[in-house]
């Protein structure tokens, strides 16, 4: 199991905000420079924490989001505005598959992601560990 916390105003760009482009007749996807700042900045924090090798097998992830607030009495809260935890996760996870923590996203199986206010310690923290294959899911299946 891998736990790190990123401690960082966690930025609120996502990869929602990449742009298309048509060059010579074809649509063409492109990061602006606001986005690849931030997979930058990604990239750095995240590669002093990178295993020697890729995880294998599936995997679980919990990304918990701390977003920076003044307000002490919203300290803890759950934050209820933009971004949408789906468009954070999509660029970090892509950050952290470039920095070998697996080979594939589509290694995780279970992911968990929060977001919430933090009137002191901004940041992302993030658990990463291996599920066995007898680990089900808590959903039941029926035919």
């Amino acid at each position: 199991m891998m736990k790190f916390f990123l401690s960082m105003i966690p930025p609120r760009t996502t990869a929602q905000q990449a742009k298309i482009a048509v060059q010579n007749g074809k649509p063409r996807r492109y990061m602006p420079e606001k986005l690849k700042d931030v997979k930058a900045l990604y990239l750095a924090y995240l590669s002093k924490f990178a295993p020697a090798e890729p995880m294998k097998g599936p995997l679980y992830l919990r990304v918990d989001w701390f977003f920076l607030t003044k307000a002490k009495d919203w300290d803890k809260t759950w934050k209820v505005t933009a971004p949408d935890t789906d468009n954070l996760n999509k660029l970090f996870k892509d950050c952290m598959t470039e920095c070998g923590f697996w080979k594939d996203d589509a290694q995780v199986v279970y992911e968990i992601i929060t977001k919430q206010w933090s009137y002191d310690k901004p940041g992302i923290m993030v658990t990463v560990m291996g599920i066995n294959n007898q680990v089900k899911s808590d959903v039941e299946y029926r035919r």
